[in-house]
């Protein structure tokens, strides 16, 4: 598809449709030294001109930015890695990712910890990769040495808090006293808190019966669901959203499932509060409905919900009440997450790990089911590129085709049809919920900073870099 050579430091790049000022649009994107250097219209280069012009057959697209994916590495490689995971990202034209502070070992929650990160990404990386902090009730308080701030000083973009069991005991929940006493040294560094919202209520509290998950059969996904309703979230997110007009910290709710808590946060948006949240791919793709029996690879935290709940998440992103859509790829080794029930018939919900796989997939999934509720690719594409760079302290040099930016890059295929099979999946463990799921939409090639890192299959990795918020 690439019809002309290209030149290592300037050349540029042409197509009927450019993803420009969030409209698409013919033009030409010049590219200079890493940079774009400028947007322009085709006119403006002729047969004449001397620079290489590389006509493009897709849409040009910004770079996309994935705020939330678990890599897992130091510690736990075997689950992911830097390697694997920026190679899964290129190939679904992400060329930006950030990594969470969970579930490596140590867990990112000490200046210690997120030195040990950096010198563990080595060469590793195909995409520009940043980090977020986490914040647990050892590190909250003004007498535990500093970690949140001297974290921030080092180029940590947030810290992510659970408000409930993370899944490991290393990274534990925070209360609201240990929320309050961080947000303000995350609101004086100027980056976000990052909040699993969920909060595993009684059935008082709940206002509806919450059963156990192993009360029901724990092949049936419906047993995990019930044991992990709206209202957990609910009442998680109408405590931080307190907590926000309390300190005026900006807090970023991360993978958002409940379309139930919707009204609130448009309520705190309207109130002006500094206030953002996000949803996955899985939750705008997939319903409880659909999921087999003892199919664990379906299961997350939050889960998934039923199709209606589905249809009020998509109604949240057309409004822009849900700010941006992730991945929150979080994977794990597969006897990890489909483990026999004691009669050998299947997978365990309920013992089961709780992470869906899906970095690449996130613009095919996505774009497959927007198509079907009318909603515009330029949509589709600001909140998986602008917004997260934006929410990530990224947004000067990540996330738009604009003139002085990284000149990160993809072509996007969007007619494309394809079955989801393991070889489109460059991630570890190939297990994943959308194997076999016909989706539409394919990313052909990857740039960043200029440098081609996906072509047609074929990746050229080893050109990341770690990102940190003060360079």
């Amino acid at each position: 598809m690439l019809s002309a050579p290209m030149s290592p430091s300037r050349f540029a790049l042409r197509s009927d449709r450019v993803l420009v000022d969030r409209a698409l649009r013919p033009a030409v994107v010049v590219v200079e030294d890493a940079r774009i250097a400028d947007v322009l219209a085709p006119a403006a280069i002729d047969a004449s001109s001397p620079l290489p012009v590389i006509d493009l057959e897709g849409v040009l697209l910004p770079g996309l930015v994935d705020s939330h994916v678990h890599m897992n590495e130091p510690g736990r490689t075997e689950w992911e890695g830097f390697e694997t995971a920026t190679a899964a990202a290129a190939s679904g034209g992400v060329t930006t990712l950030v990594d969470m502070p969970l579930n490596c070992i140590p867990v990112t929650t000490s200046l210690a910890a997120l030195d040990e990160k950096l010198a563990a990404v080595k060469d590793l990386l195909c995409v520009d990769v940043g980090f977020w902090g986490g914040v647990v009730p050892a590190n909250s308080g003004s007498g535990t040495g500093g970690e949140l701030a001297a974290m921030a000083s080092r180029g940590m973009l947030g810290a992510k808090c659970f408000l409930c069991h993370s899944g490991i005991d290393d990274f534990p929940a925070s209360r609201e006293e240990h929320l309050r006493a961080a947000m303000p040294i995350l609101r004086d560094a100027g980056i976000p808190l990052l909040v699993h919202a969920e909060l595993e209520l009684s059935a008082t509290r709940a206002g509806v019966a919450v059963p156990a998950c192993d009360s029901g059969d724990p092949a049936e996904y419906a047993s995990y669901l019930a044991s992990r309703p709206n209202a957990f979230e609910d009442e998680a997110i109408e405590m931080v959203i307190r907590l926000c007009r309390e300190t005026r910290c900006h807090v970023h709710v991360v993978h958002l499932s409940s379309g139930t808590a919707l009204p609130m946060i448009r309520a705190a948006k309207d109130e002006g509060l500094p206030f953002t949240v996000e949803t996955c791919p899985h939750y705008l793709c997939l319903s409880a409905e659909e999921v087999p029996r003892g199919a664990t690879q379906y299961k997350c935290a939050p889960p998934i919900r039923e199709a209606a709940n589905r249809e009020l998440l998509w109604q949240g992103v057309r409004e822009g009440v849900i700010d941006l859509v992730t991945s929150d790829h979080s994977p794990c080794t597969p006897h990890l997450k489909k483990p026999l029930l004691p009669t050998g018939e299947g997978g365990d919900f309920c013992g089961a790990w709780g992470g869906i796989a899906s970095l690449s997939l996130g613009l095919p999934s996505v774009w497959t089911e927007a198509q079907r509720r009318e909603l515009a690719l330029t949509d589709v594409v600001r909140r998986m590129s602008e917004e997260p760079a934006r929410l990530a302290g990224l947004g000067s040099t990540k996330g738009r085709i604009a003139r002085g930016l990284d000149a990160d890059l993809c072509v996007f295929d969007p007619d494309a049809s394809f079955p989801v099979s393991e070889a489109d999946l460059r991630f570890r463990h190939k297990v994943s919920p959308y194997l076999g799921r016909a989706l539409r939409g394919r990313v052909t090639h990857t740039w960043l900073r200029g440098r081609v890192i996906f072509e047609d299959g074929t990746l050229r990795p080893g050109h990341g870099r770690a990102l940190l918020s003060h360079d």
